[in-house]
């Protein structure tokens, strides 16, 4: 009975059933040195599947895989040539796969496999304040240094690119979108890059697995990946009004579309320049969350509708958000979640507002935050006349002329933007961060009443409570990870670890599991960060794809913790498409991450 219940959890570990085989063998250089860390990465025949796992201390490695047939392996790690092999494995079957590295000698091959940061930090910033404005400004929809976005261009060429990015909106002065414009010009010239990266190993790599599954469109926009009650995850198409629902363990995706409505492309924001050909929805669904009766609710960033889709019955609905007597209240609603009592509560990033919305009754609660002065009041009481004067000309960018922070000379600096939100699971506060105006809010639930802090460090993002009441932030702009005492009113800051002194991070999201650990997107250099408290340090997940951009994190109940790849545009990733990604921290342990009541639910289930 205790091999059954070992291969239950084997079967758990893989998502593949009985039919699993394995490979392994060995990491060296040409010279016969192991390689620690490297990714061993195997296909599924068809090309659309893909699972990981790192090289030990001794460069030795064991990949578990359900796949069969004719499969291409491939190892990979910093300055050395990938090396790709084809291999006949049968179900079951074990079969030794070693690999020999060979270092790259050429400046121009090796510029070509340096990841993002090492690329973005050759740019010539004028001072502190011109990087932290790109880094604020021009850095969160996708990289800026992969092969796509490197690409060298003229200045008058790259005004015409930061104009279209400012449509997506980025909120620069004119005379920092000239400065960007001429920078870019200086930096991105072709030329190879020499860069001296650190990729520290450490022994928790060897015990993790990433499994990763394509999904959607090149054109896609997969923005948010949430975890469904069945442990099934779900990809949010921003772009497409579309979802996806992946099933890890037979590997099948179905996609749902929203309805369409009398709303026209591009919604509240059409008069803006979107991502032609990547934005052809309607309502934009940016973040989703379940409640206890399955059903599930999604922000529609740009049509100022909550929407809401039943699995079981697979029904969806809309629910307009009240508006206002000048212009609509819900301008690109952000992040959502839902508290104990299954209210959803949402951050509306243009509208400086949090909502609340009651399933049972289907009522909408505004909740204004503050202005923060009094060009950001302009903006907030403005900014959807703006909107509304400029819809009636698609596309022609014409707030750019309009919007104070171009003739007023503000830039982001008149602007609030609440951002990420998550609920404190001792006693239901709501808090939230304003991304613009760096600060973090409390809302009480009962009174309403809101309380706002200055955060140490710029462009707090998606914060998440850990499990001791906690609460931890990214700063975006400052590569820094804080944590906040939410009794005390104390900010402790950490410093994210880059890959060279030089290079600066961008994380996104992060969240933070049952054990109290927090994963942190660190999208400028392909990886996934692991803060462990307990011990103050960091561990690095090296992603097996180039062009990584992860915006949140949720975990299954078998412990994998997982995103979707959503850099914009999604034919930018190494793979050209988007994909479902989850990690496996230990291989070994299916039920180390989960709460308790999870872990009880799961070992009942394999028990014998």
């Amino acid at each position: 009975m205790k091999f059954l219940h070992a291969f239950g959890l084997l079967a758990l570990v893989l998502g593949t059933g009985a039919a699993a085989g394995t490979l392994d063998g060995s990491v060296r250089t040409t010279d016969g040195k192991a390689v620690a860390g490297a990714m061993v990465t195997v296909w599924n025949e068809s090309r659309d599947r893909k699972e990981t796992v790192y090289s030990d201390a001794a460069g030795r490695y064991s990949l578990p895989t359900g796949f069969a047939g004719t499969l291409q392996v491939r190892a990979r790690t910093p300055y050395f040539r990938d090396v790709v092999q084809t291999v006949e494995l049968g179900a079951g079957q074990q079969l030794a796969v070693d690999f020999s590295v060979e270092k790259i000698a050429s400046v121009e091959e090796l510029s070509d496999t340096l990841t993002a940061s090492a690329h973005a930090a050759m740019l010539p910033f004028q001072d502190g304040e011109a990087k932290e404005t790109f880094i604020s400004q021009c850095s969160f929809c996708h990289q800026q240094g992969n092969a796509l976005t490197r690409r060298p261009r003229s200045e008058s060429e790259w005004t015409d690119t930061v104009r279209r990015m400012e449509g997506y909106l980025a909120m620069l002065t004119w005379r920092e979108q000239k400065n960007i414009a001429a920078m870019l010009a200086r930096g991105f010239t072709g030329k190879p890059v020499s860069a001296i990266q650190e990729h520290d190993f450490s022994p928790e790599q060897a015990k993790a697995r990433i499994e990763e599954w394509h999904a959607a469109t090149p054109m896609s926009f997969l923005h948010d990946t949430i975890v469904l009650a069945d442990d099934r995850l779900m990809g949010i198409d921003e772009g497409r009004d579309e979802v996806y629902i992946l099933d890890r363990h037979s590997g099948q995706i179905d996609k749902y579309e929203m309805p369409v409505t009398d709303e026209v492309v591009g919604g509240n924001f059409r008069g803006m320049q979107l991502p032609i050909g990547i934005f052809t929805g309607r309502h934009g669904p940016h973040s989703g969350a379940q409640i206890s009766d399955g059903r599930i609710f999604f922000t529609g960033a740009l049509s100022s509708n909550l929407l809401m889709f039943n699995p079981a019955t697979k029904e969806w609905k809309l629910y307009p958000i009240p508006q206002g007597f000048l212009w609509r209240k819900g301008l690109y609603s952000h992040t959502i979640r839902a508290d104990k009592d299954d209210n959803l509560w949402f951050t509306v990033l243009v509208s400086n507002t949090v909502m609340k919305f009651d399933p049972k009754t289907e009522r909408f609660t505004e909740v204004a935050t503050p202005h923060n002065g009094v060009m950001r009041w302009i903006s907030d009481t403005l900014i959807g006349v703006v909107l509304k004067i400029c819809s009636w000309f698609p596309e022609k960018n014409y707030h750019l002329y309009l919007s104070h922070h171009k003739w007023m000379n503000g830039g982001r600096d008149v602007f609030n933007w609440p951002y990420g939100i998550d609920i404190d699971p001792r006693d239901g506060g709501i808090w939230y961060s304003k991304l613009l105006s760096n600060k973090i809010g409390h809302i009480d639930p009962k009174t309403l009443e809101v309380t706002e802090y200055d955060v140490p460090h710029g462009g707090p993002r998606r914060l998440r409570f850990g499990p001791d009441g906690s609460l931890w932030i990214p700063s975006f702009d400052e590569g820094y990870l804080m944590r906040f005492d939410t009794r005390s009113k104390t900010f402790d800051s950490i410093a994210l670890p880059l890959l060279a002194p030089n290079e600066f991070e961008l994380p996104y999201a992060l969240n933070v599991d049952r054990k109290g650990d927090v994963w942190i997107a660190t999208n400028n250099s392909d990886r996934v960060m692991r803060y462990i408290p307990a011990e103050q340090k960091f561990v690095a997940y090296p992603m097996p794809n180039r062009v990584i951009w992860f915006r949140d994190f949720e975990f299954t109940q078998d412990g994998r913790v997982c995103a979707s790849n959503s850099n914009l545009p999604a034919h930018a990733h190494e793979d050209k498409l988007p994909a479902f990604v989850c990690i496996q921290p230990d291989a070994t342990d299916t039920t180390s991450l989960l709460p308790a009541h999870q872990r009880h639910h799961l070992r009942a289930a394999s028990a014998p």
